[in-house]
């Protein structure tokens, strides 16, 4: 094992990504990539973290009919027609927006996906393996026909 003695740098990158249909599988690989690059750091961990509760960041593989599997996965763990108290608006008095929309279902979503991955960096290159892409995955079909711009955190630490 090899130990290394230098500084430690971080880098932090704030980046917006839209997006137009939910459940949606967005690869954010090269969008990630790019913060790697103008880091300058080589080694070191990469973390990506949606500042959403309903969007999510996961590492799979970009196969369209897997895509399609995880969408009819998340519908049958939580679908859009099913009865969620969060969108009880006669009820519910807290986080209420003007606008406030009934999207249970987006959160209980999250909860099986998460906010977050992090990726080791070697040699200045994300260690992913031959066929994992990182994803922003939408869940928030609140806004039909219109466009979520979600905010992500890309945070490098290393050398």
């Amino acid at each position: 094992m090899k130990i290394s003695a230098g500084i430690m740098k971080t880098c932090a990158f704030d980046i917006q990504i839209s997006t137009a249909e939910a459940p949606g599988f967005i690869d954010i690989t090269e969008d990630v990539n790019n913060c790697v690059k103008e880091s300058q750091i080589s080694n070191g961990i990469v973390v990506v973290f949606s500042k959403h509760t309903t969007s999510s960041i996961t590492i799979q593989e970009n196969e369209p009919l897997l895509l399609e599997d995880f969408k009819i996965l998340l519908d049958k763990f939580a679908s859009e027609r099913g009865n969620y108290k969060h969108n009880d608006f006669d009820v519910r008095t807290v986080h209420m927006h003007e606008d406030e929309c009934p999207n249970g279902h987006s959160h209980c979503q999250h909860l099986l996906l998460g906010s977050s991955e992090s990726i080791p960096l070697i040699n200045s290159e994300m260690a992913l393996g031959e066929w994992q892409r990182i994803f922003l995955v939408e869940l928030d079909s609140k806004k039909a026909m219109q466009i979520n711009h979600r905010a992500l955190v890309i945070q490098i630490i290393g050398q």
